[in-house]
């Protein structure tokens, strides 16, 4: 087993938020993984089952409830706002809409610069070289840094923020559906570079998604979340080859089949999915995680 500390581990974080006076979201419950050095942590699940907010546990745009989120060993909750600054550039995130995600009046050469001004790392002309270099790294002409967001496309737009997100040199990135809203061609080439930088920078990816075809592509290892817990956790071959939980199983199931003589006929998934909202002063059942292989986790049932 290996000594070296990962990268970011979680252990029994949680976060509720409230619904109404008598009520609370359990968003996230009793979630314990960790992501090592320049591997690709995938999250997936449907909506609403809490994989945005672990990332953002992660990164700190919130404070969990309880639970520590350990960065290099160090539990950033606990940090001020002086103090988590310069942690802050150990870790990135590139949001699902790239449009949204840009400020539409500003051109992107100076939104990418942005970070580089913030952290006092580079101004004027050499943040332009900086933006330069960044642009060429993600397939960006540098004669576009003084367009607008809207004189891309979106898989231009989402290397603008891939750029913006290295700016940095973070370790950890954060890939909140980054690819989810682009065509598939263009998600095959946002892949492709997310993996190349990958290789070439020891990149480490939290990547969150509900496309399983995309995370087959992207991961070595594999989180099914529901209801805001963790149900299986592996190996990418684990998860996708031997799932042993309900859940996961479904999820692959559901996976599209292109080629008509592969399909077959699927039993029609019934019910309503329970509501995360829990009325104040209760919740929901924290589930046991058992290993049944080696570094095969999965909730009992």
């Amino acid at each position: 087993m290996s000594t070296v500390e990962p990268l970011v581990r979680v252990e029994g974080v949680s976060k509720q938020f409230p619904a109404d006076g008598r009520a609370w979201v359990h968003a996230v419950m009793k979630v314990s993984l960790h992501i090592d050095h320049g591997e690709t942590l995938a999250v997936v699940g449907e909506s609403g089952c809490g994989k945005s907010t672990l990332a953002n546990l992660i990164i700190r745009l919130h404070d969990p409830d309880e639970g520590p989120v350990l960065l290099q060993g160090l539990d950033i909750p606990d940090l001020g706002p002086r103090e988590i600054r310069p942690h802050r550039k150990t870790m990135q995130i590139i949001f699902q809409d790239p449009f949204a995600s840009l400020d539409p009046r500003v051109r992107v050469g100076k939104a990418v610069a942005e970070p580089l001004r913030v952290h006092g790392i580079a101004t004027g002309e050499a943040a332009n070289e900086r933006v330069g270099e960044l642009f060429e790294l993600v397939g960006l002409e540098q004669s576009m840094l003084r367009n607008f967001p809207h004189q891309f496309s979106g898989g231009q737009r989402q290397r603008v923020c891939i750029a913006r997100a290295l700016a940095l040199n973070p370790e950890l990135v954060i890939a909140d559906e980054a690819v989810s809203a682009l065509d598939v061609s263009v998600q095959a080439q946002v892949m492709n570079l997310m993996l190349k930088l990958q290789q070439e920078r020891g990149l480490s990816y939290l990547f969150i998604s509900h496309d399983l075809a995309v995370v087959e592509r992207i991961a070595h290892r594999v989180a099914v979340m529901y209801l805001g817990q963790v149900v299986e956790l592996g190996s990418r071959e684990q998860v996708f080859t031997n799932p042993r939980h309900s859940y996961t199983a479904r999820l692959l199931e559901a996976v599209p089949i292109a080629d008509p003589r592969q399909r077959r006929e699927r039993p029609l998934l019934t019910g309503e999915i329970p509501s995360p909202v829990w009325p104040a002063g209760t919740g929901p059942e924290v589930v046991a995680m058992v290993e049944v292989e080696p570094g095969h986790l999965v909730a009992e049932e």
